[in-house]
């Protein structure tokens, strides 16, 4: 696989456009509509392999946001053959959640995609935080690019 042509990585990029607009705005059906058959997410949040909650699931988180949420992708990286992409990123979530409390993480993210009958379609979404190696195990969340 190499780097995406232009016309791929375009029509990738404006995938995963969409699906980060429906993070910000909390529009579950936006976002649902972008994954494919068979989505599996590893979420920043337990299980180690999260179970598909679908719409009903995101929509409960997205209740646990005051207004729109904060969403920022950076430094993507898009890499495409006829089929199957990847695309590795550093994201910022940010807002406030229903308690008052204000939130913000940079997190690593990498997507998985296929080209299903036309249509590019995420398959794998992966997201991460490094931790603290010195005994601690603390997840390194006040790290910022």
């Amino acid at each position: 696989m190499a780097k995406a042509s232009k016309r791929t990585a375009a029509e990738i990029r404006a995938v995963i456009d969409d699906w980060a607009e429906g993070m910000r705005r909390k529009d579950a059906a936006r976002v649902m509509a972008h994954g494919a058959q068979g989505f599996l997410h590893f979420s920043l949040a337990p299980p180690l392999i999260a179970e598909d909650a679908g719409a009903e699931g995101l929509n409960a988180w997205f209740d646990t946001w005051q207004g729109p949420i904060e969403f920022e992708i950076a430094d993507l990286e898009i890499t495409a053959g006829e089929d199957v992409a990847f695309c590795t990123s550093i994201n910022r979530l940010a807002g406030t959640k229903t308690d008052g409390e204000t939130n913000e993480i940079w997190f690593r993210q990498t997507l998985g995609l296929k080209n299903e009958n036309g249509a590019w379609k995420i398959a794998h979404l992966h997201e991460s935080v490094p931790f603290y190696m010195d005994g601690s195990l603390r997840a390194a969340v006040d790290l910022k690019p």
